[in-house]
């Protein structure tokens, strides 16, 4: 009786240990099932492979970045400049000519043997006046005085206003002359002289010279 009670023990041992191997076989099985199968469960390495290679659809290919966003919008071509804007320092302003202006000639107190030329623009527009091409002549004379004093410089003389210049008729160490009682007047030499008569004339004279065009009287008579 002793005997059939430790063969069952032994026996109920071995069924029990045969059954505890069968489920740990199970088990890795179905480990080994797991990982063999793709697909199963997501792993965190194949999830970051798909966000490395997927593309936003949005890309700029020339953006070198797939931001979606362009580098940067075309400069827009700058406007071409209004006719007459900016191509004329003057406005547009038309030079003076002879005929434009009025002219008055009249002896001055001081200095001696010297006269004064007044230019005003009679018309209802500005122009520019030629401050250095004055042109004076003596009828019965040969040749144009000569320049003296500093140049002055062209500038935009307005309806009403007046531009001065002085004559110099004679020399005082210069004996002789011939005796005047008008001047020719031109603003350059290309255009036509008028003639002016000298108030508190007749002059002599000898070797006459005249100044640019200056804003005042006295600025002119100055040489």
């Amino acid at each position: 009786m002793a005997r059939t009670a430790r063969s069952r023990r032994t026996t109920a041992a071995l069924a029990a240990l045969s059954i505890g191997v069968l489920a740990l076989t199970a088990c890795n099985g179905d480990a080994e099932s797991d990982a063999a199968t793709p697909g199963t469960h997501a792993s965190p390495s194949a999830t970051g492979t798909d966000e490395a290679t997927e593309t936003p659809s949005s890309a700029d290919p020339g953006d070198g970045g797939g931001s979606g966003k362009s580098s940067g919008s075309p400069s827009t071509p700058p406007s071409s400049p209004k006719p007459g804007a900016d191509d004329d320092q003057d406005g547009g302003v038309g030079m003076c000519e002879t005929a434009d202006l009025t002219y008055k000639v009249t002896v001055a107190s001081r200095p001696v043997n010297h006269a004064l030329l007044t230019a005003g623009n009679k018309g209802s527009d500005p122009c520019l006046l030629p401050a250095n091409e004055l042109v004076i002549t003596i009828p019965g004379l040969d040749g144009a005085a000569g320049h003296m004093g500093p140049e002055g410089k062209d500038w935009i003389l307005k309806p009403g206003e007046s531009a001065y210049a002085g004559i110099m008729f004679s020399r005082a160490d210069t004996a002789g002359g011939k005796s005047a009682d008008k001047v020719e007047v031109a603003l350059t030499a290309s255009e036509s002289p008028t003639t002016v008569p000298v108030g508190g004339g007749p002059i002599t004279v000898n070797d006459s010279q005249v100044t640019s065009f200056f804003g005042t009287a006295e600025d002119a008579l100055t040489y």
